[in-house]
């Protein structure tokens, strides 16, 4: 059983609360917000769920404040001191890791070049990025057309392809996910 620290949770949670207040997200329907925090509560069960279930053993604690944080650095105005000073060096790595590279010039290389990160380090951070891909395919938001959502079908493809090194029930959930993001098509 992978065992994690509730007041590290609380923690981290508290954090992204305050650094992504006010922030919303499109929905499946025409004119919906949904708070930022939704998405990041989704990525954390993903995790959780995972972490209850495996026969694997993992530091949960990493897994579930690299969760809650993942992307304090790229949607929000949250320097990298501030996630080092209060969640250690190792989050801060897993966090960074998880954060897209602004400064290269496509998408394509930004996805690339963080799953490259990302397999440099534990395979917990690994798990992170495949929880948050589950529950970004969990339904498109209501401005997406057909040749976006194949796109991001796509792009799931490779990140399933490239993230190995993430526990097989997180791979095999994120595998039915892909498969069956196509019933979204209009």
């Amino acid at each position: 059983m992978n065992h994690w620290d509730q007041e590290l949770f609380s923690r981290a949670w508290d954090f992204a609360t305050k650094k992504h207040a006010g922030q919303t997200y499109g929905g499946h329907e025409q004119g919906m917000r949904i708070d930022y925090l939704n998405h990041i509560g989704a990525v954390v069960m993903e995790l959780v769920w995972c972490l209850q279930h495996t026969k694997t053993s993992y530091n949960a604690n990493l897994a579930i404040q690299c969760a809650v944080l993942h992307d304090t650095l790229e949607d929000t105005l949250t320097s990298y001191e501030e996630i080092e000073s209060f969640f250690g060096e190792e989050v801060f790595k897993g966090v960074l890791a998880l954060t897209k590279n602004k400064k290269l010039s496509s998408k394509e290389e930004q996805m690339i070049d963080s799953l490259n990160r990302i397999m440099s380090l534990s395979p917990e951070i690994a798990m992170v990025k495949v929880a948050d891909r589950i529950s970004n395919l969990y339904h498109p938001p209501f401005y997406w057309d057909n040749k976006k959502i194949e796109s991001y079908i796509k792009e799931s493809k490779i990140i399933y392809d490239r993230l190995k090194r993430a526990d097989a029930l997180l791979l095999e959930r994120l595998l039915t996910k892909i498969s069956g993001y196509s019933k979204f098509k209009k």
